[in-house]
């Protein structure tokens, strides 16, 4: 997808910034983290989350694959 090559090679995302390239609620996102659908966030400290861009390239594809069958 064209949105994904604008994302780095590698680094990391804070919850805002994947929810605006995978458009789902906060609850549905936290909801398919626990049912294993999407890829587990990195604790960077107590306090903060973030998901490798790796992980949120592979879902955006996965999922866009799933909409082409």
């Amino acid at each position: 997808m064209g949105f994904t090559k604008s994302l780095p090679d590698t680094g990391f995302l804070r919850l805002p910034e994947v929810l605006a390239l995978f458009p789902v609620s906060r609850s549905a996102f936290w909801a398919g983290i626990k049912d294993g659908r999407y890829p587990q966030p990195v604790k960077l400290s107590a306090r903060c989350s973030a998901w490798r861009v790796e992980d949120v390239r592979a879902l955006i594809e996965r999922y866009a694959n799933s909409l082409q069958r």
